[in-house]
């Protein structure tokens, strides 16, 4: 049952999600937790749908509220780190930071330290926003620890609300680059593919035409490397999990050294995909007006298409 101390969070059941057990659901949704700590919240109530307590196989219908009530850690507690950031904007409102390759962005089970909430509350103090809960505040989107660029993060929850609305209509402009295995022939393209969880590997994504969300990435070839890899920049319509490593690969040409959805091993000694977030625009949650924020690309980066094109 709820305490005072709960982390609630809320979710509305659209319509392509009818029918999945209500397990299932939130853990599709809520991916730093495991589906059997979801079915042990259910058994404790902690999980209620149009406020109601369920039973783990119930399956949920188009237009459910379910609410989420999530205990506080136990024996956890996040503390400041003196990590530097490559903070690219900074006002009262945001924060723009240039993510390193191999941070993880927010606190989840085995990655507790080192991470950017862990640098952001040494840098920014009490100045974040708390709508995401204590593990992740300020954290109103992220990319995958081995994906480096552009991230806006939210010191108050005004601006946190304005900037989750606008990911939610899908209007925030994302463009990253990719270095894929396989060259083009043709110059642009769009892939369209409803992502969700992959139904045997848990780790995983998966185009997913039953349970998926739907999920759009267009994508643009900016050089060839030789014969068998090609330079793209990639621009996200949707923003689901893992979605261009996914679509990408789904077409035949995976990201280079992505371990997950590749079975190439010439990856060049990467650790991770070659996936850089360079580019994030929005609506500006004070002023109104739009604005848009560039990362270079990383050194390693750089470096490799230096060798990939010899």
């Amino acid at each position: 049952m709820k305490t005072i101390n709960d982390e609630i969070l809320d979710f509305f059941v659209e319509e392509e999600d009818k029918g999945l057990r209500i397990d299932r659901y939130l853990a599709d949704n809520q991916e730093d937790l495991t589906r059997s700590y979801l079915q042990k919240l259910i058994g404790e109530e902690r999980v209620l749908v149009n406020e109601k307590s369920v039973k783990a196989n119930y399956k949920v219908n188009t237009g459910d509220t379910i609410k989420l009530m999530l205990p506080p850690p136990v024996d956890l507690e996040l503390k400041p780190e003196d990590i530097p950031l490559d903070i690219i904007y900074e006002d009262k409102d945001i924060i723009v930071v240039n993510k390193g390759k191999g941070m993880v962005v927010h606190p989840a089970a085995g990655h507790y330290t080192n991470t950017l909430v862990n640098a952001l509350l040494f840098h920014c103090k009490e100045e974040l926003s708390g709508i995401n809960g204590v593990m992740r505040p300020g954290i109103v989107h992220r990319i995958d620890m081995n994906t480096t660029g552009v991230l806006v993060v939210c010191k108050n929850d005004k601006a946190h609300q304005a900037i989750a609305e606008q990911l939610k209509v899908h209007s925030i402009t994302r463009k990253y680059n990719a270095i894929v295995y396989q060259t083009f022939k043709e110059g642009h393209g769009t892939v369209e593919g409803p992502i969700g969880r992959h139904p045997v590997d848990r780790k995983k994504m998966a185009i997913n035409h039953k349970n998926g969300k739907h999920a759009v990435t267009h994508y643009q070839l900016l050089e060839n490397l030789g014969s068998r890899y090609a330079h793209i920049e990639c621009t996200l319509e949707t923003g689901r999990t893992h979605q261009i490593r996914v679509h990408m690969a789904s077409i035949g040409h995976p990201l280079l050294g992505d371990e997950l959805y590749s079975n190439n091993k010439s990856n060049f000694g990467l650790e991770g995909q070659a996936l850089h977030a360079r580019v994030l625009g929005f609506i500006h949650p004070s002023t109104g007006e739009y604005v848009e924020f560039e990362a270079p690309l990383p050194a390693y980066y750089e470096e490799l298409l230096k060798k990939l094109r010899r």
